[in-house]
């Protein structure tokens, strides 16, 4: 099970970059780990060139945590920006790490969501 999902990570973030681009350049390393029934998998993905490796990460300078299961139904339905905000302020998702990279994410992430409700509201 664990072996696809280096491919999952690269899908969710390929559709999380393509939806707020201005996240695209960022260089980054980002540590995943992955519960599930008893284990953690533990994932290195590396911006902005989209590598996953299976590594604990320890350069990372923010680490995300999930459900594995969670995890993998928000990647087979899809899942927008607004569903990966949703799961943080829910608290399925954590992520932690330097606080000046998570502050600068969340920005760029708000201004994206304030632009595309701008988007509905004019049409």
């Amino acid at each position: 099970m664990s072996s696809d999902a280096p491919m999952l990570i690269q899908a969710a973030v390929r559709g999380v970059l393509e939806e707020v681009p201005a996240l695209k350049p960022m260089k980054l390393v980002v540590g995943v780990d992955l519960h599930g029934r008893g284990d953690v998998q533990q994932f290195r993905l590396e911006l902005p060139d989209l590598t996953v490796t299976k590594d604990i990460a320890a350069d990372a300078r923010v680490r995300i945590e999930l459900r594995r299961d969670f995890f993998n139904l928000m990647v087979e339905h899809g899942a927008k920006v607004d569903d990966w905000t949703q799961a943080y302020h829910e608290g399925r998702l954590k992520a932690t790490g330097v606080q000046q990279y998570l502050q600068l994410i969340g920005r760029v992430v708000e201004k994206h969501q304030e632009r595309a409700r701008l988007r509905r509201a004019h049409k």
